[in-house]
């Protein structure tokens, strides 16, 4: 699953250029990734109040065209790993008006109580994801193997 969410440059955001300012881009990517499991019905502050939070570890962004002051992005957010403690997810930044890709992005985060002591992710919440996990393509793109080994296994 692929969830967009548009979001609008303001001006707070730029930088002496007129850019946004590289540190900005995390807080647009936070919005994609909670708009994501809103869409689902479920919401950030109901997983804190079950006692399980998701906390930042890793980060990671690539810059390819500037976005300024009052420009109309979407953030494209999706899904791509869980394993017992952790989730990653991927971001796209697009001006669609003009069809551009600007940025792309990923967060990992992990799970913890409420006094930051690493959990397992509950079962309802791994539920909850997995039912958004974006499915990895085949290795062979899809294409069925005439000798009928499992896909993406060398015999």
């Amino acid at each position: 699953m692929i969830h967009e969410t548009p979001v609008r440059v303001r001006y707070g955001e730029v930088d002496r250029m007129g850019f946004v300012y590289h540190a900005n881009y995390l807080p647009y990517f936070e919005i994609g990734r909670t708009e994501l499991l809103r869409s689902q019905g479920h919401a950030y502050r109901v997983l804190e109040e079950s006692g399980t939070l998701l906390v930042v570890v890793d980060a990671g962004l690539r810059f390819l065209r500037p976005a300024g002051y009052d420009d109309e992005l979407v953030v494209r957010t999706r899904l791509v790993e869980i394993t017992g403690v952790r989730i990653r997810f991927e971001y796209e930044l697009h001006r669609p008006a003009t069809r551009t890709f600007i940025a792309g992005g990923h967060t990992t985060l992990a799970a913890t109580d409420l006094t930051g002591r690493p959990m397992r992710i509950p079962a309802p919440v791994r539920t909850l994801l997995e039912s958004l996990l974006e499915p990895t393509p085949p290795a062979d793109g899809g294409k069925s193997s005439a000798s009928g080994a499992v896909q993406g296994v060398n015999p």
